[in-house]
């Protein structure tokens, strides 16, 4: 023992001294075998040999405390930042570095120890009644406790009784302790081996001295057991032996590291009680991390902490809520969703994994699919409110519910459509499976294994559900998020050739292999042909559970076959584009036009080019792409051939993939830096794992994939094509990568039906505005030819362009009516369309030198954006790089944007767009900016652009403003040339649109005599027809404004006819108006006011109106104005003429009388007006309006004394009231003491 002792010590004082046989032996021991096996393989073990392996059974790494300490990855200890502090262990290391750990006692495979808990700072200071005699209250210390088998922690325990999933900062305080300074704990062998060497008396006296230590806590369990072995027959004596708690766990027992399940149930439960809560969303993707984290370092309780959690999401009262309700749950309740999902497939994918232990997985995944509110695969699926549990709602997640009510007859027209379209996709799919007849994976080349054709072959319903190619056949209940799990279990590993790709680098074959289906390519690298996302999940899996290198292996293989793939689909696409040309007996210039297009164009050389003339209903697509897949791909390859890159210097987490920690913000969001590591066994020299992990990405990206159904799913295609995107934009390019991306972008353009930068696809098929835009982006520099090839090819939108252009009217968006009576809806179209047009902006603003090339964008543009509010945004944008404000002009590209504002104009034209104005504005402004050529157009082709309002208001008097004209700086010729378009604009407006665009026009004229008269006729003569009084009104006053006192009245007189005011309109906006006209009548003679005053008694029976009218006439002769404008009973001014009668001099002409006409037509019309507004005011009159009705009597007498016999009229009336209405005494009251 002494020599064990001293090696053991030497091992330690110095580093570089090897161990010691022992040593050696008992680490291996102590990690591997329980403690009890030993003991049953040998009679006696030496104690120097107990003590080395009880010594090395307790954790060795400070990982292993760090990961059930902290919920997040920890950063070292002394970096920047206040958060990581927070954590358990960064706790447990500053307890453990200022000494507060005490008492540390090894007793078997049991450690405990003391932890003081205040010693980190000064003592805080404390409230008077925690101090005692002026000192502060002693630091706490806590008890700690901890059990550990085969160098696994398997329970610890904590005076501080802290309720969390990991551990306290005093766990691990005696954990780090315990690894630091192993040798100097006290170490003792398990307490049954000393009780061992101890006799009876030994004995009596330890268990009594025990008792008396502890005697209120143990004592009445000591009486317990002593009667029942006391008693011959108990159970404790029918048992040989008696437990040890130091002495480890038995055989039997899973040696697994101490994980609170209660905790973790409590902490989920809380977390999903908290909704969409950032935090609890922020929470539980730290979770699953921690999964990934327990599965990386094969840490069996990842796959136990996973079920946990999972019985909890499956017991979320929201679940039966929203089943109930007929609601999707929540997008950040989904993504949780799908994590969990994926993490199972990885799970059950993980290469050590038993057949028991599959079995085990299959039944509990089994369970969870029969739960009622398990969530389907398909987040758009949902049940019909009925009873019957297979019946399904309709797969377009659309919540406006009663849109389907209001159009269902148009849904079932869209339903039979889609039927008749899912039955021709499905006979094409059999004709190619047909043609194709062979499995995606051949095993033939392989010995082991005979089923492995079936588990691979495309008739594999379950292989191909979790590749992506959903049944045509629906299944009795619907798949749910555990059902690819379900299928990954029947996956296996046992394939040799799948076998010899994971283990070695330089796994090749000597014999070329250029068959289509082979295993090999022709350098002679190993291929592995399965379904790309059956590939990934491998992938994944193996990443996962720590097996880094295998998976890069399988990650270089999947994408080698994935560019023969590419290649071969390319290869038979051209042979079958020649064999239809050979084919064809037509003659040889139709030949010619016929021929396929195989050059890299934008589409338009095909014959017959119309809107689709790059779309091919016919052309095949995957229906499920692998951007947006569910499992993401693309974004595992990559992920795991860029780590691979990372530089070494530079390793850090990476941004959270999809699958991984959705949501929650990376605390070392640094950009990496990547270099290029060769493929370790390649003979391409210039083939590096960063080149690869490019490539894939470009292929995934570039890849024709259907639009999937439902708003959730369509969302996420999109989410991952700019996650992709920003990865590749985080690489910097060289020559090697150019040319990977320069490969890429000819093979696309020249792709078939496998490529979205085909020359058919099919008009379901994502757009590729956004991968488009990087490519062009990156290639501009390096071949700019290529990379306008692939931005102009990527601008079309076939869903669209087998429409006729229409606008919104409401919002501006050609496509949204229409998508509102499609199925399946395209939720996410204007995000496509934004991307459409911020495509065709970055071409334009590249090309701002080039005229061709501009010309070229601005008619592809032109061509197939759709919306007219895209189309402005692309024109502002075109208008800006145009005239930027340090720097030169560039007058091509402002005339691009000038073109396409006048195609927003006929496209708005005949809708309703909430920002016309706005674009009017704006293209008035670009058309000065472009020049006075400009300007002439727009006026000259007005109505092609422009409503009859629009013209002669904001266009025709803005470019006719002074301000307008001092900017162009025209010549006197080209003012006048101005001037004329601007009053023929105007008469024609005038003439289309009188009522509108009279006195725009009559302003734009007021310069030309002719002009002028010729716009005064079209409102003459529609003033008796189409214009209101209000208009007739407002083109008099300015008649009457410029001078044309006699225009005014006639005008005034066309208005008067057609005003009509009640008795109780006192206050009519026309009033106004009606003193105008006649104070304009007065002021111009007795003729004129004669004329006026019938028609003011026709159509005014407002007594107050009639009467103001009245008394204004009598103050002054006719012909004269009245000297101060009048106020109305309201207190509104009223502006009178202020000219004189155009007769001569009118001095000495007296005023008018009342008994005279004209006025005495007047006084009897308001006398008449005022008894017929008493009586009808009478009728419905309130106490509360008493007051009002008195006043109103007093106005009424002053009128009516103006009369001859007026007084006697009024008291007439007073009478009549009495006696009409004596029932009202109130009122009457008031009658009389006002009136007599």
């Amino acid at each position: 023992m002494a020599v064990a002792r001293r090696s053991c010590c030497s091992r330690w004082e110095g580093a570089r001294s090897p161990d010691s046989l022992l040593d050696i032996t008992a680490k291996i021991a102590a990690e591997n075998i329980p403690f009890q096996r030993i003991e049953e393989r040998y009679d006696r073990i030496p104690e120097p040999v107990q003590r080395r392996i009880i010594f090395w059974s307790f954790p060795r790494n400070e990982r292993d405390i760090c990961m059930y300490s902290s919920l997040s990855r920890v950063p070292p200890v002394n970096s920047a930042g206040g958060e990581p502090l927070n954590l358990s262990f960064c706790k447990g290391l500053k307890l453990l570095e200022a000494g507060c750990v005490d008492n540390v006692l090894q007793v078997g495979f049991h450690l405990s120890g003391v932890v003081t808990g205040s010693r980190l700072s000064q003592p805080p200071t404390l409230p008077c009644g925690n101090v005692v005699g002026g000192s502060p209250e002693p630091p706490q210390k806590f008890k700690v406790s901890v059990s550990f088998d085969r160098c696994k922690i398997t329970s610890v325990t904590c005076s501080c009784e802290t309720k969390d999933i990991f551990w306290c900062q005093h766990v691990v305080a005696l954990s780090l302790y315990r690894i630091r300074n192993a040798e100097s704990v006290r170490l003792r062998v398990p307490i049954s081996e000393t009780l061992l060497q101890m006799d009876r008396q030994q004995l009596q006296k330890f268990v009594q001295y025990l008792i008396s230590e502890h005697h209120t806590e143990v004592l009445p369990t000591a009486q317990k057991l002593a009667d029942e072995i006391l008693q011959q027959r108990s159970e404790i004596n029918q048992i040989p032996g008696a437990p040890d708690p130091t002495a480890g766990a038995s055989a039997d027992d899973d040696h697994t590291w101490h994980l609170d399940e209660e905790q973790v149930c409590e902490q989920v439960k809380s977390y999903l009680s908290q909704g969409a809560y950032y935090n609890a969303n922020k929470q539980l993707n730290s979770l699953f991390s921690k999964v990934r984290e327990m599965l990386r370092a094969q840490d069996s309780n990842g796959a136990r902490m996973l079920t946990l959690i999972t019985e909890q999401f499956l017991s979320d009262p929201r679940l039966q809520l929203w089943r109930i309700q007929g609601q999707a749950m929540t997008d950040k309740c989904r993504q949780l969703w799908d994590q969990l999902g994926s993490l199972w497939v990885c799970i059950v994918l993980n290469p050590n994994c038993t057949n028991h232990e599959k079995h085990q997985w299959k039944q509990l995944l089994e369970k969870w699919t029969h739960i009622d509110v398990c969530p389907p695969e398909d987040p758009d699926f949902r049940l019909h409110q009925t009873n019957q549990r297979d019946s399904y709602a309709n797969r377009d997640r659309d919540r406006d519910r009663h849109y389907h009510d209001r159009d269902r007859e148009r849904d079932r027209y869209a339903d039979r459509e889609r039927d008749r379209r899912e039955r021709r996709d499905r006979d094409r799919e059999r004709e190619r499976d047909r043609d194709r007849g062979r499995p995606v994976y051949d095993s033939s080349s392989s010995s082991d294994d005979d089923e492995a054709s079936y588990l691979y072959s495309r008739n594999n319903n379950k292989r191909l559900r979790l590749s992506g190619n959903h049944s045509k056949s629906a299944p009795a209940l619907p798949r749910t998020v555990f059902h690819r799990a379900l299928d990954a279990v029947s996956m296996s590993w046992d394939n040799m050739h799948l076998k010899n790709i994971l283990s070695s680098d330089v796994y090749c074959s000597h014999v070329p292999d250029n068959s289509t289906s082979g295993t090999f390519n022709s350098q002679g690298q190993p291929l592995w042909n399965e379904p790309i996302p059956l590939c990934a999940a491998r992938v994944d899996s193996l990443r996962s559970h720590g097996h880094m290198e295998a998976a890069l292996r399988l990650a270089v293989s999947v994408v080698r076959t994935m560019k023969q793939q590419q290649l071969l689909a390319q290869k038979k696409w051209n042979e079958s584009q020649q064999a239809a040309c050979s084919s064809s007996s037509s003659a040889a210039s139709t030949s010619k036009a016929n021929k396929p297009c195989t050059s890299r164009c934008a589409g338009q050389c095909i014959a017959g080019a119309s809107s689709s003339s790059t779309t091919s209903t016919s052309a095949p697509a995957n229906t499920d792409g692998w951007v947006g897949h569910p499992l993401d791909p693309i974004g595992t390859l990559f992920d795991t051939l860029a780590d691979a890159s990372i530089v070494p210097e530079d390793q850090r987490p990476r941004t959270p993939s999809y699958l991984d920690l959705v949501g929650m913000e990376d605390q070392h969001n640094i950009r990496p830096r990547y270099h290029h590591v060769p493929v370790v066994g390649s003979r391409d020299r210039s083939e590096t794992y960063l080149t690869l992990a490019f490539e894939v990405a470009l292929i995934g990206l570039g890849q024709q994939r259907i639009m999937p159904v439902g708003l959730y799913a369509q969302e996420k295609a999109c989410k991952q094509e700019d996650r992709l995107i920003a990865k590749l934009q985080e690489i910097e390019g060289d020559n090697n990568l150019v040319a990977v991306l320069r490969r890429q972008a000819i093979i696309l353009l020249e792709g078939g039906p496998a490529s979205g930068l085909g020359i058919g696809i099919h008009p379901e098929s994502i757009p590729m505005h956004t991968f488009a835009r990087f490519m062009f982006q990156s290639l501009l520099i390096y071949d700019p030819d290529l990379a306008y090839d692939v931005g102009l090819r990527a601008m079309r939108l076939p869903l669209l362009e087998e429409h006729e252009d229409s606008d919104d009217p409401m919002g501006g968006n050609a496509s949204s009516s229409l998508m509102m009576s499609r199925s399946p809806r395209w939720f996410t179209l204007g995000h496509i369309e934004t991307q459409q047009c911020t495509l065709s902006s970055t071409m334009l603003s590249a090309a701002k030198g080039e005229v061709m090339r501009l010309r070229t964008v601005l008619e592809s543009s032109q061509r197939h954006i759709h919306s007219s509010s895209h189309l402005f945004k692309l024109a502002q944008d075109a208008f800006r790089f145009a005239t930027p404000e340090n720097g030169p002009r560039h007058p091509t590209l402002l005339s691009v944007a000038f073109e396409l504002g006048l195609q927003v104009m006929r496209m708005t034209l005949s809708s309703l767009n909430w920002r016309r104005r706005e674009m009017v504005r704006w293209l008035v402004t670009c058309a000065t900016e472009v020049g006075v050529e400009a300007l002439i157009t727009i006026m000259q082709n007005w109505y092609q652009f422009f409503t009859p309002t629009e013209a002669t208001g904001p266009v025709a008097t803005t470019v006719m403003s002074p301000s307008t004209l001092m900017r162009l700086n025209l010549a006197f010729v080209q003012q006048d040339e101005l001037s004329s378009c601007a009053r023929t604009l105007a008469l024609q407006c005038a003439t289309k649109d009188p009522p509108n665009c009279a006195l725009n026009a009559l302003t734009l004229c007021e310069n030309e005599p002719l002009a002028f008269e010729t716009a005064y006729q079209i409102v003459v003569e529609a003033a008796s027809h189409i214009m209101t009084s209000s208009q007739l009104f407002t083109i008099a006053r300015y008649m009457e404004h410029r001078g044309y006192p006699t225009r005014a009245y006639k005008l005034a007189v066309l208005a008067m006819k057609n005003v009509h005011l009640a008795y109780n309109q006192d206050t009519h906006p026309a009033i106004n108006d009606i003193h105008w006209a006649c104070a304009l009548s007065h002021s111009l003679g007795k003729s004129e006011l004669t004329n006026m005053i019938p028609l003011l008694v026709k159509n005014v029976q407002c007594a107050t109106v009639l009467s103001d009218i009245l008394r204004r006439c009598s103050m002054t002769a006719p012909g004269i104005s009245c000297p101060h404008p009048t106020t109305l009973d309201g207190g509104k001014h009223i502006t009178m003429p202020q000219h004189r009668s155009s007769r001569g001099c009118t001095a000495g002409i007296k005023p008018l009388s009342y008994d005279r006409p004209p006025l005495r037509q007047l006084l009897e019309a308001a006398v008449a007006a005022y008894i017929n507004t008493t009586h009808s005011r009478l009728t419905h009159i309130s106490p509360r309006h008493y007051g009002d009705f008195i006043d109103f009597l007093t106005k009424a007498r002053d009128t009516f004394v103006l009369a001859q016999d007026g007084v006697a009229q009024f008291s007439q009336l007073i009478e009549n009231m009495k006696v009409a209405y004596k029932g009202k005494k109130k009122l009457m009251f008031l009658v009389k003491e006002r009136f007599g």
